[in-house]
């Protein structure tokens, strides 16, 4: 399948406007590149949701902290633009920072509610890199869709309250966490593992499981439930738990019990150098089309 690359706002505008005055639907699946199976099923469920599918890849450095390595991110541009195509994308927008941030750049969406605990507190800044760039580039793709990925449960929390709160006129979409056969939860990050580090990190799948199990079974203590979680992570020998918690998936605020509208297990986790995200819903309570 072909497919359109553009570099500049300007001509993405011109496309979109194009699209829209054509009568077709077209869905946003934003990316930072080095794509992999979890990223070509949101390009495939926006596909058949909509005609024209735009994929962005920019790794965008307002998001990384001081103490993170921008540079040591993969971008592997040309085999991000393949798997784009060969998963229904139209248009890949792959522009340069300084199309996104022009010298003189001043203008920076914030917010609070479910960006202050967790990832925001941990990583100062990176949600307002975030909904900065998702702001920018919800204006530049026009979309009627936007697909983004569960796994990034936070991100999805602050994405949908942005939305909501600027009356954004897009339908967001989250698409499930694609795993490896042995559960792990696939990321970009996880070919920085070394094999033994992959290997142990396949705990943090099984601690989220053994906590839905516990519910099914009646349990409804957060804390004897991150309790069990922690035991089944630590014996991984992982490097740091940056934190195990129990929210309400819309405010991330951690809930002392399970609740139908408050049940999402969390976790950060680092196994050497390479920290992972995962998350499981305890109950079937998460609507994933808003």
């Amino acid at each position: 399948m072909s497919i359109h690359i553009i570099r500049t706002v300007k001509e993405l505008h011109t496309w979109a406007d194009d699209e829209r005055r054509a009568g077709r639907r077209i869905a946003f699946v934003p990316t930072m590149g080095a794509l992999h199976r979890g990223h070509t099923s949101l390009i495939e469920q926006a596909r058949s949701l909509s005609d024209s599918v735009v994929t962005t890849i920019f790794v965008n450095p307002t998001q990384f902290g001081p103490e993170e390595d921008l540079t040591r991110y993969p971008r592997p541009l040309e085999r991000d633009i393949e798997l784009s195509a060969q998963a229904g994308a139209s248009v890949v927008f792959t522009p340069s920072v300084e199309e996104i941030y022009p010298a003189g750049f001043q203008t920076f969406v914030d917010n609070s509610g479910a960006a202050l605990n967790f990832e925001g507190a941990i990583r100062p800044g990176h949600f307002r890199g975030v909904v900065t760039i998702v702001t920018k580039l919800l204006l530049a793709t026009k979309p009627h869709i936007a697909v983004f990925g569960q796994k990034d449960a936070q991100q999805v929390a602050v994405v949908r309250a942005l939305i909501r709160d600027l009356n954004m006129d897009v339908e967001l979409v989250v698409g499930s966490i694609v795993r490896e056969p042995d559960g792990l939860a696939l990321s970009s990050r996880n070919v920085f593992l070394t094999a033994d580090e992959r290997s142990r990190a396949t705990v943090l799948s099984k601690s989220l499981q053994s906590a839905q199990r516990r519910v099914r079974s009646g349990e409804r203590s957060s804390s004897e439930l991150c309790g069990a979680m922690m035991q089944i992570i630590e014996s991984g020998r992982p490097t740091a738990i940056d934190y195990v918690a129990i929210v309400d998936p819309a405010t991330f605020v951690e809930c002392p019990t399970i609740e139908p509208a408050s049940a999402l297990a969390i976790l950060a986790v680092r196994f050497g150098t390479t920290r992972l995200l995962d998350n499981a819903a305890l109950l079937e309570t998460e609507h994933p089309h808003e």
